[in-house]
């Protein structure tokens, strides 16, 4: 009888952030399927409790699932969550950034400022911290996978969600620049952005109002919600396969979960590591067929 196939985690050890709920409790528990140990972190630690002790249901022989609560904007809670996934896993080789907050809703003279300076505490601070926590270890090890969750806002204007579109622009930038940085030492960076999701974050969006949406935002944010969104399935899919062997030497790249053929990818390697594609750059004149540089 053949040998069942390894699994595309098996033996990985990684940290899942904001990981109670939403898309970090799917991402935990693909990676738990595809073989891995996780530790969770997230703010709300009774909410915590409760999907670490859910995960442990699917956790195999010899997989662990640990919990520590921490916000991931004070360097203290995630020098501490780093130091004790390393100390009960002997090993850490994957970071799933995506712990994240909505933020302030309205026009940017009118909203409270101190949450939005919160909003880019947690998305972007937050995803420099842990990456900076993890850097020394994936070095000394020689390789490492570092999976920063993305949004709309990196791509798109958001208008009435400035905060978010900010702090989400930002880490993709941060993203790319680390990617750079770490190359050398065998450590791919990327970015995911999951598509429209029906999580926490859409309600805390629509209970702002449409006062503080803008209209056609809060049209487009129901018929989401209506709609159902992408599935959670499909982000935490291609967040599987970052953190998997088959990525390797992948790095650098903004990665749509439901519209690119990320699958595919490692048949393209040596196009994507001498190119732009999947990335953020300015558009010229002369990229939408207008001559203005050439007269």
């Amino acid at each position: 009888m053949k040998a069942p196939a390894p699994k595309p985690l098996q033996g990985r050890c990684a940290i899942v952030s904001g990981a109670s709920r939403g898309l970090g409790f799917e991402v935990a528990r693909h990676y738990l399927e595809a073989g891995a140990s996780v530790m969770l972190c997230a703010r709300e630690e009774k909410l915590l409790d409760e999907s670490c002790s859910a995960l442990r249901q699917v956790a195999g022989p010899g997989q662990a699932v640990l919990a520590r609560r921490a916000d991931v904007s004070s360097s203290g809670d995630v020098d501490a969550l780093v130091a004790a996934a390393l100390g009960e896993f002997g090993r850490l080789d994957i970071l799933v950034n995506n712990a994240g907050i909505a933020g302030p809703c309205g026009r940017l003279e009118s909203i409270d400022w101190p949450q939005w300076i919160r909003t880019l505490e947690i998305n972007l601070f937050g995803s420099v911290l842990l990456s900076r926590a993890v850097l020394p270890h994936f070095k000394r090890a020689g390789r490492g996978k570092i999976i920063q969750l993305s949004g709309g806002g990196a791509t798109k204007p958001m208008p009435m969600q400035s905060a978010y579109a900010a702090s989400k622009a930002a880490v993709v930038r941060f993203m790319e620049t680390l990617a750079e940085e770490t190359r050398e030492h065998r450590i791919d960076v990327n970015a995911i952005a999951p598509g429209a999701l029906n999580t926490r974050m859409l309600d805390e969006a629509l209970a702002a109002g449409q006062e503080n949406l803008g209209p056609a935002n809060y049209r487009r944010l129901l018929e989401q919600k209506r709609d159902g969104g992408v599935p959670l399935a499909e982000g935490a899919k291609l967040a599987v396969f970052l953190g998997s062997a088959a990525s390797d030497g992948i790095t650098g790249k903004l990665l749509s979960a439901a519209w690119d053929s990320w699958q595919d990818l490692p048949k393209h390697l040596a196009e994507l590591s001498r190119s732009d594609v999947y990335t953020l750059r300015r558009i010229l004149p002369g990229d939408r067929g207008m001559a203005w540089e050439d007269a």
